[in-house]
């Protein structure tokens, strides 16, 4: 398990959203403003977000070290490719403004603590492997 708080954080949001979104796509879609009796599609494209979020959070539990690191930046992008998308999804009238601002800064969030992982995780000193004998 990560190591600092932010990435402990950032491991139980994307496991719970993720598995919300797999599980209980049209719930979960609601709870971002989105209506789903007006787009038939929305659970399989919130399956599809809940799939990425769950692996993501699962990268972040199997890995330590470098390899960590890479997967950190890793959700950073994808969070702000999120945030981006959102943006736009509210600027071209796809999304209201309250649901553009609930992704978005649900994106932003993730980011920013994706961020703040990242920085806890090159500060703190690698773990030495324990001697052999």
């Amino acid at each position: 398990m990560p190591g600092s708080q932010s990435a402990q954080a950032l491991v139980g949001l994307r496991l719970a959203i993720g598995l919300s979104s797999w599980l209980t796509p049209r719930v979960a879609g609601r709870l971002f403003g989105l209506d789903a009796k007006a787009n038939p599609q929305l659970p399989y494209l919130a399956r599809l977000f809940g799939a990425r979020d769950v692996a993501l959070g699962a990268g972040l539990v199997l890995s330590e070290g470098d390899s960590r690191a890479v997967w950190l930046q890793i959700g950073v992008a994808c969070d702000v490719a999120d945030a981006i998308a959102g943006l736009a999804a509210g600027r071209r009238g796809y999304l209201g403004p309250v649901s553009a601002a609930l992704v978005t800064g649900t994106a932003l969030g993730a980011a920013a603590l994706g961020k703040t992982a990242l920085g806890a995780e090159e500060a703190s000193p690698p773990v030495a492997a324990p001697a052999s004998s």
